[in-house]
């Protein structure tokens, strides 16, 4: 594994940083205040091929590696993690598992659209019942003739009420358990499928995420994705993926709350110096920066496995492990070396801090990471 990025990769590291200081940090703010999912600017991001980015280019992509997508997400993250989430359940959960798992004419019709931003993608598989033991979803698919019909309710969705491609999981054999799962592409606009609540959420409020509603909903049997019963054996790898890019959001999030605290410790003037030079704010500074320049470490790790072909539970795992919780930590202190301003809308420390909070959440629990990785290194275990 090599340390130091390539030429195509630092280019792409600062165009896109540029992007993200220019283009998305400026209604951040914004965004988060009204909790509205910005559509232009989701296709401004398309028009970069951000949309696409680890699908080939056969297929309309932009053929990225894993570390390259990481760098994007990470620096999409440090302005705004709610757009960094939008991205990456764009790109990792629906887009890709369509890719891996579709049919030829399935990458054709689907993946296409979807690389190429003119559609948004989401990926419905938690539920009221079943977020941790997402293999106890009650949603079912009953096989009618050549149509599947789909009854029950998925929530918590990214993309939810915005989305145009729609990935679910569904059961097709309750006897069978989590081995009688199946996935389904849905279409918006299908008779009988509605969203349900759009959440009001405490961070990530740019990007969309609502309820999902199946009452007798039909779709044609060539909408299978994958094969039959084996939808959650490929969630299990989408989500190995995901885990990664989780990790680049937290890693981006906790160095905008590094490099603001940085700044506000430089301008902030105590005693008749700045705080900067009080040796407990550079304590924090030290302890933040070691923190995160390790969990960005992980992360690239995991996703030089990724791109190696590598099977990255247990390193994806901890990725986002290390990686979410250090950029809790990270944004608590920044608002603590903020002090009282921390506290308010004036400084962005605050966003920070409830859009790092989601890291230790989605795609995964902290806790069932633990688990993830305590199982692998068991079976190691001499």
């Amino acid at each position: 594994m090599e340390f130091e990025l390539t030429e195509e990769q630092r280019l792409l590291h600062q165009t896109v940083r540029d992007f993200s200081l220019k283009v998305i940090a400026p209604g951040a703010r914004e965004r988060d205040s009204k909790g509205e999912f910005p559509r232009e600017l989701f296709k401004e991001m398309a028009g970069m091929g951000i949309m696409g980015m680890i699908i080939p280019e056969s297929y309309d992509g932009a053929c990225l590696d894993y570390i390259s997508y990481t760098i994007v997400l990470e620096e999409i993250a440090r302005v705004d993690g709610g757009m960094a989430l939008s991205v990456s359940a764009h790109n990792s959960l629906c887009t890709n598992h369509i890719y891996l798992s579709g049919t030829e004419d399935q990458r054709k019709r689907f993946v296409i659209p979807l690389a190429k931003g003119e559609r948004i993608g989401a990926w419905g598989l938690t539920e009221a019942g079943s977020g941790s033991d997402a293999a106890s979803l009650q949603t079912t698919a009953v096989l009618k003739g050549d149509k599947w019909v789909l009854n029950g309710e998925k929530v918590l969705i990214t993309h939810g009420s915005v989305a145009d491609t729609y990935v679910i999981m569904a059961s097709t054999d309750r006897n069978r358990g989590k081995k009688g799962i199946s996935a389904f592409i849905v279409e918006k606009g299908i008779p009988n499928f509605k969203v349900g609540r759009v959440e009001d959420k405490l961070g990530m409020r740019g990007s969309d995420t609502a309820s999902l509603i199946f009452e007798d909903c039909t779709i044609p049997d060539a909408n299978l994705l994958g094969r039959i019963n084996e939808g959650f054996i490929d969630a299990l790898k989408i989500l190995e993926g995901g885990r990664i890019g989780v990790g680049a959001i937290a890693v981006g999030i906790g160095r905008g709350a590094l490099e603001e605290g940085l700044r506000y410790a430089k301008e902030r003037r105590q005693f008749g110096q700045p705080i900067a030079n009080f040796q407990a704010i550079q304590w924090m500074l030290a302890d933040t920066a070691t923190e995160l320049d390790a969990a960005r470490l992980l992360v690239h790790h995991a996703a030089f496995l990724k791109d190696h072909g590598v099977r990255c539970g247990k390193e994806g795992a901890m990725a986002k492990l290390f990686a979410s919780e250090a950029a809790m930590r990270a944004t608590m202190k920044g608002i603590q070396i903020h002090g009282g301003y921390g506290y308010t809308k004036e400084f962005p420390v605050e966003r920070y801090f409830r859009d790092a909070k989601l890291c230790e959440i989605g795609e995964g629990t902290s806790e069932m990471q633990r688990i993830i990785i305590a199982r692998e290194i068991f079976k190691t275990d001499p």
